[in-house]
């Protein structure tokens, strides 16, 4: 192998150790871990993930919101950070993991055909309102990381996994009239620093 890459034009090895640098610098930035200090309001649901903000809807959610919920979309792209963190001080009631598809991440429909893994949370503060974070896989994504067990207590903006690569991470919670969304479709958020919403 060394001998073939001696005889390897001299321009084609320089593309080719640009290119290897190139794919080196993405990965470690995927990876990266900025430290972040949350805004101190527990009337504030942060952001679960980085990304952009795909879709915010009123869905059916009887399984543990027990009714309407609002559901806010997340698409993490390749470039952004991929760790996941808590939107306020919650205990983790249950985790769900789910085998499936990995389509684009960016159709809202991936939430119910894609892999994904649920995290059934209780917010510990008032309201204690009932709370999923959804992760889900995306077409490159093909890992969930979920670093949490049942009936862990996990503090606003902490972290508890990641999703490898592109994919989406949804936040839910019941819809009520004291629940104020602070966000729209096309938002850049920060898990653990953008407010998502605000219970008034």
């Amino acid at each position: 192998m060394l001998v073939c890459l001696l005889v390897l034009p001299k321009g084609i090895l320089i593309i080719t150790e640009v290119i290897l640098a190139v794919v080196l610098v993405w990965v470690l930035s995927f990876f990266r871990d900025p430290d972040r200090t949350p805004p101190p309001d527990k009337n504030l649901l942060l952001a679960p993930a980085d990304g952009t903000i795909r879709d915010i809807q009123i869905v059916d959610e009887n399984n543990f919101a027990g009714g309407k919920a609002l559901r806010i979309g997340i698409f993490l792209s390749i470039f952004d950070v991929h760790i996941n963190r808590s939107p306020c001080n919650v205990k983790v009631e249950k985790i769900l993991y789910k085998k499936g598809k990995y389509e684009d991440a960016r159709n809202p429909q991936a939430g119910t055909v894609n892999e994904s893994n649920d995290l059934w949370l209780i917010r510990t503060d008032e309201p204690k309102d009932k709370l999923i974070v959804r992760q889900i896989s995306g077409r490159v994504a093909r890992r969930i990381v979920c670093q949490v067990s049942h009936g862990q207590n996990l503090t606003g903006g902490q972290k508890f996994g990641m999703i490898k690569f592109g994919s989406r991470t949804e936040l839910y919670l019941p819809a009520r009239e004291n629940v104020k969304c602070l966000v729209k479709i096309t938002d850049k958020v920060k898990a653990g620093l953008s407010p998502l919403v605000r219970y008034e």
